[in-house]
Parts: C-alpha cells; sequence; structure tokens
C-alpha cells in the first residue's frame, strides 16, 4: 500500500496512473497534458491525463483553470462522459486538439473535499465499530456531508456521542493507504464485502481501497488525506429520521 500522496500505490494499473492522476496522487495540484478532443458544441476538453476529480460516489467534480498558449478558461465542471473525462471551460475559444495545457485545480476546496471526505469515512468506521451498521447512502460537498445507517432510532444526545467518537479516531491520528486489490481477493476480505463491494460492477478490476489502519476500509475512487488528523475538528450539525429503519447523520468539517 501507499500514501495517498504517493504517486504509486500498489498494484495501480499502469493505465490509471498515466492518465487519472488523482486516483494515485491526491496531493498533485498541477500538471502539464495534451488535449486530445474538442468539443465546441458543449465547450469542453478531452485530456490525455487529469488531476481534476470528475466526480462520482458522493464526491463532488474540481474545480480550477486551464492555461494554454494565449489563452486561459475556468474549469467550471468535470465528469465522466463515454468513457472520457471532460473539462467544461469557461471561455469562447477552447484550446485545439493537440495543443499543451497546464491545469491548476482550486486547491482550497479540493483540500476540505478531501477532509470531509476522510470524515465521512471515519464516521462509517465509528458506525461499524460501536454499532455493527454499514452506510445505505451518503452525499457531500466541501466542508459537509451526510450519511444514512439501517437503525430504528436516533436522536440529538445519539449524534453528540458519534461527534465524541468520530473526533477521538481524528485525533488518534490514523494513517490512511491506498491500494489497488484484484477482486478475488477483494471478494474474500470481509471489510470490503461489509461497505457493499460487490455492488461494484465486475469489470471493475483491481479495486481501489482506501484503508485508514485500524478502523476502516473501503472500496473507493475518492480523494483523500494522508492521516486522521489531517481532517481537523468534526461537528455533527444534526440527526433525522429518513424512514423505518433508515436514519442519517449530518457533520461539518472545521476550517
Amino acid at each position: 500500500m501507499a500514501v495517498p500522496g504517493r504517486r504509486v500505490p500498489d498494484g495501480a494499473p499502469a493505465g490509471l496512473m498515466e492518465t487519472e492522476l488523482f486516483s494515485v496522487d491526491a496531493y498533485l495540484r498541477r500538471f502539464d497534458a495534451t488535449v486530445e478532443q474538442v468539443d465546441p458544441e458543449q465547450g469542453r476538453v478531452a485530456l490525455r491525463r487529469t488531476a481534476f476529480f470528475p466526480g462520482g460516489g458522493g464526491q463532488p467534480f474540481d474545480l480550477g483553470t486551464l492555461s494554454w498558449g494565449g489563452g486561459e478558461a475556468t474549469v467550471a465542471k468535470v465528469g465522466r462522459d463515454q468513457g472520457r473525462i471532460w473539462h467544461w471551460l469557461e471561455t469562447d475559444e477552447l484550446p485545439s486538439a493537440g495543443a499543451e495545457v497546464e491545469g491548476e485545480l482550486d486547491w482550497a476546496r479540493r483540500h476540505l473535499t478531501m477532509r470531509t471526505h476522510t470524515a465521512l469515512h471515519i464516521l462509517c468506521g465509528v458506525m461499524w465499530a460501536d454499532h455493527r451498521v454499514a452506510v445505505t447512502g451518503g452525499n457531500m460537498e466541501p466542508g459537509k456531508g451526510r450519511l444514512d445507517f439501517p437503525l430504528p432510532s436516533m436522536s440529538a444526545e445519539f449524534g453528540r456521542q458519534v461527534e465524541a467518537r468520530v473526533n477521538e479516531e481524528i485525533e488518534a491520528a490514523r494513517e490512511i493507504l491506498v491500494a489497488f486489490v484484484g477482486r478475488e481477493v477483494a471478494d474474500q476480505d470481509h471489510a470490503l464485502i461489509r461497505t457493499a463491494a460487490n455492488l461494484i460492477p465486475r469489470e471493475i478490476d483491481p479495486l481501489r481501497v482506501i484503508d485508514i489502519v485500524g478502523l476502516d476500509k473501503q472500496a473507493d475512487g475518492g480523494t483523500h488525506v494522508l492521516s486522521t488528523a489531517e481532517v481537523g475538528n468534526v461537528t455533527v450539525t444534526g440527526t433525522e429520521s429518513k424512514g423505518k429503519v433508515n436514519k442519517r447523520v449530518r457533520l461539518e468539517v472545521g476550517g
């Protein structure tokens, strides 16, 4: 395994390392690339490689800028479409196919998103360790997020207890590792089975796994920080019922 800021995690597919830079180095802020395809109708470009996360698994896409000889534009949206990662640009003149560009992430937003995503994984780990319930759904934006759990009841006092436990795990400064694990191995890993790795399409092989050492292990394609300590203080801002056996926890990450 490797930490999220190291460029060569165990088992990382070569093609992925050369194209989806965010999957092997979450701390890469700037990168250079070649424009492979231009879509003038939608105002977007596809690059040979990118550090912009395209969104997925509840994590929002990155924002930032692309610059090239004589031009610069804000990256307003990033997403997958027909096997490519596209970057929607706020400009009237897109770079041409074959142009060399430099990308720069909105790092403050990305880093806050990474802290938020890791905070949600810590919450998953706490809920499993203390209550033996697995997450059933969730979403996030930079600085805040929510997760749902199959519980019969939930109260404000329960939320305060969960908040204290999450912050205990943050203070424990647990190391966070990333690795790529073959499906045959993943299918035998009970930690991954309980986080529904078996629901991920079989053609995705190997699985990218995020491991908060000693607390939580999940198949996950998003970006994370190096240690739980980097998350900072977390506040549970609400607990609510979303059904008979579906309860929601909302949290925010401090500045």
